[in-house]
């Protein structure tokens, strides 16, 4: 029997394994999704947003069980398979061409659990040359229209917790990123429609989203993105690697191809 264990940057002691053992016990009916939600609670073992980190803990239970150390009750749901591709979408497509000026105030949505998702989703799947792909963990996905009419979309993701290069970049050791790894995030999708042609609207899409995606706390605060703002800002240009298929050349030709 080990002494301590340590999963996702948290120690737990010998105590922390009996109270486990004493809530299953104590909760003979419940299934593991209401026993790691009831024992996130005690612990007080939240996101930063507030939300309980009841997966996080679901995989800690199940290390511990794997382990011998506790026995968790059947499982009594299995994870359903590869999820569905989002449905398709009629959006309004009328060529929306001219300077930023002329385009009147843009109106930026986080549309995550929201009846406009699944226009996000289809719009995703049906013009970004990668496709949709449903994002882990912490995100926000966001819907740019002017005068009605959709004409991008943006999605951020908490960063992911280990990546080399972007540590070394940064100066960061393991424990700088441990407690600094909340205050990045990724912008995994970025997407102005085919249908719209409209000179610096990449780097002011992507300034008011990441503005936004502060005042929701995505990951307790945005200090720093997988794009730079400053530079789309500077340029005006939107960079190959955020282009729809809809608005490429007649070769159709990335230079990533669209995973699977």
């Amino acid at each position: 029997m080990a002494g301590e264990w340590k999963y996702r940057g948290r120690i737990f002691n010998l105590a922390d394994i009996e109270s486990i053992r004493r809530l299953i016990a104590a909760n003979p009916e419940a299934s593991r999704w209401a026993l790691s939600r009831k024992l996130c609670e005690i612990w007080n073992w939240k996101q930063a947003n507030g939300a309980l980190r009841d997966m996080v803990c679901r995989g800690l239970l199940l290390v511990l069980e794997r382990a011998g150390e506790i026995e968790l009750p059947p499982v009594r749901r299995r994870p359903p398979g590869k999820p569905a591709r989002p449905q398709p979408v009629m959006p309004d497509d009328r060529p929306v061409c001219g300077p930023l000026s002329e385009l009147g105030p843009l109106i930026i949505e986080q549309v995550r659990r929201t009846p406009q998702e699944a226009l996000f989703n289809g719009l995703v799947e049906q013009y970004h040359y990668l496709g949709y792909e449903q994002p882990v963990g912490e995100h926000l996905k966001y819907l740019v229209s002017a005068k009605g009419q959709a004409i991008a979309c943006l999605a951020w993701s908490s960063s992911p917790r280990h990546l080399g290069c972007r540590d070394r970049f940064i100066g960061w050791g393991m424990e700088a990123r441990r407690r600094n790894i909340h205050l990045l995030a990724c912008n995994t999708r970025f997407l102005i429609l085919p249908w719209v042609t409209v000179p610096h609207l990449s780097g002011v899409a992507h300034s008011g989203t990441h503005g936004e995606a502060r005042s929701e706390r995505l990951a307790a605060a945005l200090c720093a993105s997988g794009v730079s703002v400053g530079n789309l800002r500077r340029s005006g240009t939107i960079p190959r690697d955020v282009l729809s298929r809809g608005q490429l050349g007649a070769g159709g030709t990335h230079d990533r191809p669209r995973q699977k």
